[in-house]
């Protein structure tokens, strides 16, 4: 009896733990788009959470319609990509540097986007139908069987957060990105059109914010109300890893979801408390983040 309760224990931790490393994958993705937006570019854009709520509906209904769920995250990518980029070229691009007034913009965005989304897709849950590979379970030890499409999450995320490092320090584009946060008009007189890369970065971010949206809808589900977890997600995110980092992204992305996920599984009553913690611990001992840069 004591070893078959043994077992149970041990398989439960290591399904938990598996639970944890889906949830930071997603978080991350989210989290990333955001870093860029909020971290780089400085532009406090708390309209995040709907970008990634409209990411999921659209693919909910492409992918839906075509059967291919590929092109549903290729969609959502695109549509909120351009709703990015409008939102950056329409309002705040007009107020540059001015935080209250970019956060109270995109508030009223995010509420307006949640009623048009709400009346548009009413508020029932659904599920984003996957492919029939990675609909499948596979073995693991310990835990016995594993959805596949959870294990794609985590393959999904170490690819994106790859690309973007890459992109950030390895690229013309991530030196330009770079250089216009840190002295603007230095490289506008070097003949770059600043805006113009500005509204690229902010495209990127949103259309990840996007893409995490039909993969979330498709681990998990879409529903409203998601808009505001995944905002406070990565607003959590960004503040524990650093502003502007991929790797602080996603070692925080890690802390908040493991926490969550084992506080949830092991004390539900104080589950939430956990992230919150986190969070505290690191603003009392780095103010700018685990790898933020100091101001």
């Amino acid at each position: 009896m004591i070893e078959t309760l043994f077992d149970i224990n041990w398989r439960l931790f290591v399904i938990v733990t598996l639970n944890g490393l889906t949830l930071a994958s997603l978080y991350f993705i989210v989290a990333s788009g955001f870093s860029l937006i909020f971290g780089l570019m400085r532009v406090v854009n708390m309209a995040h959470g709907s970008l990634y709520l409209l990411g999921a509906y659209v693919g909910f209904e492409i992918s839906g319609a075509t059967g291919n769920w590929l092109l549903g995250i290729l969609a959502a990518g695109v549509a909120v990509a351009v709703a990015g980029a409008a939102l950056q070229v329409s309002i705040l691009s007009w107020m540059q540097g001015q935080d209250l007034r970019q956060a109270l913009a995109t508030i009223g965005v995010s509420i307006v986007a949640a009623d048009l989304m709400l009346a548009q897709w009413g508020g029932s849950a659904y599920q984003i139908a996957l492919p029939g590979a990675m609909s499948s379970f596979v073995p693991v030890p310990i835990a016995g069987r594993y959805a596949m499409a959870r294990l794609m999450l985590i393959g999904f995320a170490l690819l994106i957060g790859i690309g973007l490092w890459l992109m950030l320090n390895r690229t013309r584009l991530g030196i330009v990105i770079r250089a216009g946060v840190d002295d603007r008009s230095m490289l506008e007189a070097m003949g770059v059109n600043v805006p113009l890369v500005f509204v690229g970065v902010f495209a990127i971010g949103a259309s990840l914010a996007g893409m995490a949206g039909v993969i979330g809808g498709s681990v998990l589900s879409v529903s409203p109300g998601e808009d505001a977890r995944y905002l406070l997600s990565s607003l959590i995110v960004v503040i524990v890893g650093g502003m502007g980092s991929i790797p602080g992204a996603a070692i925080g992305a890690l802390l908040v979801a493991m926490a969550e996920t084992y506080g949830l599984a092991y004390t539900p009553t104080y589950g939430i408390v956990y992230t919150f913690a986190i969070m505290v611990a690191v603003l009392a001992v780095r103010p700018q983040g685990l790898l933020g840069r100091a101001a």
